[in-house]
């Protein structure tokens, strides 16, 4: 766990009873099952236990979560908008990207972006780190991909690994696209210096995959 022991304590406190009472079971079900003391389960969910790597395996077994379920922060209960106005541009020599959201779980880390590609150009990356994802809202998009090219509309889908030498080129004025960006957590060590040629701006606000 990556986390510092107060940041897994206080984790493990906010998440262990939510996901019990999910579950539907009481401390002392929950004591029996995972054969971890009563008190001990009181103090974790009260954020003054020190919990162990064994124990935490131990919870997430009888509760059936992955681990970051109990040591990652629970998710936001609040309603998240983001307004296009408010977001800053990114511009490639084909492609202006909003970046929207980026959204961490466990290992698994997704960036979503409002992609629009213009009818000017073709936006070309060498390749980068992750999975790739677009959904096409309007327009007709061809995207080329090791040597592959595909045509999409509206609705369409197409998902392939980033590492692949790609394209995207408006076939008949301007596409509209989500984009969203799937990549590992422990990738983004790697993540600050763009190789030569990829499509990403180079004022990116953050360190971030290449995108498209």
């Amino acid at each position: 766990m990556s986390a510092t022991e107060g940041s897994v304590r206080d984790m493990l406190a906010a998440n262990l009873k939510r996901v019990r009472t999910q579950r539907g079971l009481s401390l002392s079900e929950l004591s029996r099952r995972s054969r971890i003391g009563k008190a001990t389960l009181s103090q974790l969910e009260q954020g003054t236990g020190n919990p162990t790597i064994e124990t935490v395996f131990s919870l997430a077994r009888v509760l059936e979560v992955p681990i970051s379920d109990l040591v990652d922060r629970p998710p936001s209960r609040e309603v998240t908008v983001v307004r296009a106005a408010d977001v800053e541009v990114l511009s490639g020599k084909g492609v202006d990207l909003r970046p929207l959201r980026r959204i961490e779980s466990g290992d698994a880390v997704f960036e979503v972006y409002d992609q629009q590609v213009r009818a000017d150009g073709t936006q070309d990356s060498l390749g980068h780190t992750g999975t790739e994802h677009t959904i096409v809202q309007t327009g007709r998009l061809g995207v080329r991909v090791d040597g592959r090219e595909v045509e999409l509309g509206p609705g369409d889908y197409i998902a392939f690994d980033a590492a692949m030498p790609h394209s995207y080129t408006a076939l008949d004025g301007p596409v509209r696209s989500v984009l969203l960006l799937h990549y590992r957590a422990e990738q983004r060590l790697h993540l600050s210096a763009p190789a030569p040629g990829d499509c990403r701006p180079d004022t990116a606000p953050r360190p971030s995959p290449e995108a498209p």
